[in-house]
């Protein structure tokens, strides 16, 4: 939800409708750009509730501006995804069935999981890879959970990039890998700044990437 990472999903956009129509098109996006210094610390005192009324907010303005489907460009916050939808009636586009798509067209059955503490310990993100699309989804042990965690708040969402917690970030893949994962999952819309495909043979799914390939398919198809 920083903007960091909402650079990425404005340019994957606007770069998925110019490669589909060429010439001078871009995408028609309605941007409701939250502060997410006051959403990270409602994350910490674990007040979701007032957290859905900020999305429910977010979401009624993109969808009085016009807009035919709604994007929550974060993976932590789709614990609310529900609320959000039951609040609005255009359709909210799940990220988790952006990568589970993938998953199952690609044959992975068991995978990890890297994102907030969030994401990786509570059930909302892991349970409807599982109930949806039959994944096994692993994730890190604590002390490796809490280095992602760390990294995510204290480096990527400020656009601090180093090279020692990429380092940290694949010798925790590599266990992962070891441990069966047949892929790694970037369940956090952030993770993409600092890990790429180059920097390892493991296969990564990039929610970001999958999230806006979904979004396109839908649009698109519609226009």
């Amino acid at each position: 939800m920083s903007w960091e990472s909402t650079q990425s999903y404005y340019q994957l956009l606007n770069q998925g409708v110019k490669e589909s129509l060429g010439g001078l098109h871009s995408a028609k996006i309605v941007l409701v750009s939250l502060d997410f210094a006051a959403i990270a610390r409602l994350q910490q005192q674990q007040d979701w509730p007032q957290m859905a009324e900020i999305l429910i907010k977010a979401a009624k303005q993109v969808e009085a501006a016009g807009a035919n489907y709604l994007l929550i460009c974060t993976n932590t916050m789709h614990k609310l995804a529900e609320q959000v939808q039951a609040a609005i009636s255009i359709p909210l586009l799940h990220i988790a069935d952006a990568v589970g798509e993938n998953l199952i067209q690609n044959n992975h059955k068991k995978v990890a999981l890297l994102g907030t503490q969030f994401t990786m310990e509570q059930d909302f993100y892991k349970e409807r890879l599982a109930d949806k699309f039959s994944i096994d989804v692993l994730v890190p042990a604590a002390q490796e959970r809490a280095i992602i965690h760390n990294v995510i708040y204290n480096e990527l969402c400020k656009g601090i990039i180093k090279s020692e917690s990429k380092a940290a970030y694949l010798a925790i893949i590599d266990k992962l890998k070891q441990q069966g994962a047949e892929a790694v999952i970037l369940g956090c819309t952030e993770i993409a700044l600092l890990v790429q495909q180059a920097d390892t043979s493991m296969p990564l799914l990039d929610s970001t990437t999958l999230h806006c390939e979904m979004a396109l398919e839908h649009s698109l198809n519609e226009e």
